[in-house]
């Protein structure tokens, strides 16, 4: 942002809000403040510029750059260290980082906890990119299901993983909500845990099944089904669930001790 266009931005503070009402100034300065975090590609623990450079970078008065901050700080995006500067806050600890942290990827019970999220989520991503894809995120799913489809002929199993892994993510690209794509590969990455320490790397039911799976709910997402796409995947998660479970039942339960596995509907 050059001289004149800073100016130009700091004259326009407050603004109005989309509807004509009244914006406070630190509200603006905050939303820019942001803005320029994520522009800037700054992480956590990363150091904002001093509070006089970053009023210029913003376009607004030190005075509201500061109550801004404050208010950020209060919010815990931003920390202001004493003597040091601002930072980008780090994630405050939470229940969700705690649960990646805590999973046992041969515990069962969780695995089917797991799974039952896995479901919630992945029936509505479906959902969603059925009503949402663009044609080439139609491509990219397809593309995937396809490669799953020639990995399970091959009895690939390395290829075939990275085929599914590439599926379930474009189809949750293609439900165009980024809070979905994010908590979709991080369920995704629980679930490697699951295949490679609970199952020793070893696939957990048949591939062809799963790639027949793909393809339909591909086609289902490419013609625009909704409700068929999420049937589709809820079926194949309750497969894969049941699939999972009783590979686990094998390896950590004497053959003739171990109940029948069970999943939730």
């Amino acid at each position: 942002m050059n001289q004149t266009q800073r100016g130009a931005a700091k004259a326009a503070a407050p603004e109005p809000a989309g509807g004509g009402a009244y914006r406070p100034g630190y509200e603006v300065a905050a939303e820019r403040i942001l803005e320029y975090v994520v522009r800037a590609g700054l992480q956590p623990g990363a150091r904002l510029p001093t509070e006089k450079d970053l009023a210029e970078e913003v376009g607004m008065s030190r005075t509201v750059v500061r109550e801004a901050v404050k208010i950020l700080s209060a919010l815990g995006r931003l920390s202001v260290q004493k003597g040091r500067g601002i930072y980008v806050a780090e994630p405050e600890h939470s229940s969700w980082q705690q649960s990646l942290t805590n999973f046992l990827p041969a515990d069962l019970r969780q695995v089917d906890e797991l799974f039952e999220f896995r479901r919630h989520l992945e029936t509505t991503t479906a959902e969603l990119a059925a009503q949402r894809a663009t044609p080439a995120q139609v491509k990219a799913v397809r593309e995937a299901a396809h490669q799953s489809a020639r990995a399970a002929l091959d009895d690939d199993i390395d290829a075939f993983t990275l085929a599914d892994e590439a599926f379930h993510a474009a189809v949750a690209t293609a439900a165009a909500n980024t809070f979905y794509t994010a908590t979709v590969d991080a369920v995704r990455r629980l679930q490697r845990q699951v295949t490679t320490i609970g199952l020793a790397g070893i696939a957990g039911g048949s591939l062809l099944q799963a790639a027949n799976q793909h393809e339909a709910i591909a086609e289902a997402v490419g013609s625009g089904e909704a409700a068929r796409a999420q049937a589709l995947m809820a079926e194949h998660i309750d497969m894969t669930a049941q699939q999972f479970q009783r590979e686990i039942w094998r390896r950590v339960i004497p053959e003739d001790d171990s109940p029948v596995p069970h999943s939730r509907p």
